[in-house]
């Protein structure tokens, strides 16, 4: 009889111990997602920051950005050039 009592103790012993486990796991997992959902969160804010900034070009837009630059430069040297 006192070995089935030490056994039920044991018993609840590890179910003791596997709901910590459960829940250290929970707690971790929460905190994975929390923190995917704000790098998430940076990742857009940055990739908007690229783009409004112009650093997210390709080469191509830039070459036409720079063509048209020129072409101004251009425009105003001969106004220039002419007064």
């Amino acid at each position: 009889m006192e070995q089935m009592e030490e056994e039920n103790m044991n018993l609840r012993l590890d179910t003791d111990v596997q709901k910590l486990e459960a829940k250290r796991l929970r707690k971790g997992k929460t905190k994975a997602e929390e923190d995917l959902n704000s790098l998430k969160t940076d990742y857009k804010k940055h990739r908007l920051s690229i783009r409004t900034s112009g650093l997210g070009k390709t080469l191509e837009q830039w070459r036409e950005e720079i063509r048209k630059e020129k072409n101004k430069v251009d425009s105003w040297e001969r106004k220039f050039q002419e007064v």
